[in-house]
């Protein structure tokens, strides 16, 4: 079977969320091998089932779980052989408010997932992987701006920018480029929840404010950020590593 990621292994991360699905259907697609993971066993099932392919596997499991990391980065090579892409999608939007007000345990929840997460997959994942291969971390527009408010997001989604670029100087002796993806606000679940939060804040609509920042005037839809992280995790990007990669319709322009 041809196609970009030709019989390559791929593990994908938040993989019951749009994006998470949307790029799994496209990685198939393009000829790949996957292990779907995510805490949602339920909306997991759904989307494997809806693949239909046997050589699609998934597992729930739960990201900021060392054990659970471990578990999933080894059924991958059991079942496929060595992980070929990592694509280290999962998150979780956190509170939104004033500093002196924010939750703290919100703030540590969010780190754990998207931080936590991450570190915990390219730590098991890389001795598992073949040389040459794509570690590919979702990040975020607010991961290289700041905005009052979603701290814990905001912060987190900064800390993974440095841990991709130190990763990805242990990694290159190998051939494993690390990189991170900024998308911008995404038509999905997940961000309509941020807005309706941000629009309880700012007193405004929050779906139409973050609209009137970008230029092309609309947010992405989950298939072009899907586009973006095969482009990563192909050999189209084979002299990218270390580097941040912004998909925000012009918001950071």
């Amino acid at each position: 079977m041809g196609g970009l990621l030709a019989g390559k292994t791929c593990l994908v991360t938040g993989a019951a969320g749009s994006l998470g699905a949307e790029t799994a259907r496209l990685f198939l697609h393009e000829g790949a091998k996957l292990l779907l993971v995510d805490r949602d066993a339920a909306g997991l099932e759904r989307v494997g089932l809806a693949l239909a392919d046997p050589v699609v596997a998934w597992r729930a499991a739960d990201v900021t779980r060392a054990a659970d990391v471990e578990a999933c980065c080894e059924e991958a090579v059991a079942r496929f052989g060595p992980i070929d892409v990592i694509f280290s999608n999962a998150g979780t939007a956190g509170a939104i408010g004033p500093i002196a007000d924010y939750p703290e345990g919100a703030f540590e929840a969010t780190w754990r997932v998207h931080v936590k997460g991450a570190f915990l997959f390219c730590k098991y994942g890389s001795p598992r992987m073949a040389d040459g291969g794509s570690i590919i971390i979702t990040s975020s527009v607010v991961g290289l701006r700041g905005d009052a408010g979603p701290y814990g997001y905001v912060s987190a989604k900064h800390a993974q920018v440095g841990l991709m670029r130190a990763v990805a100087k242990e990694l290159a002796p190998r051939g494993i480029r690390v990189n991170t993806i900024h998308p911008g606000p995404v038509d999905n679940a997940f961000q309509s929840d941020i807005e309706a939060e941000l629009g309880k804040v700012l007193k405004v609509n929050g779906t139409d404010f973050l609209n009137s920042l970008i230029p092309l005037q609309r947010h992405a839809r989950a298939a072009e950020i899907a586009q973006s992280v095969l482009y990563l995790a192909s050999d189209m990007s084979s002299f990218v590593t270390g580097t941040t990669l912004v998909v925000d319709g012009g918001m950071l322009a």
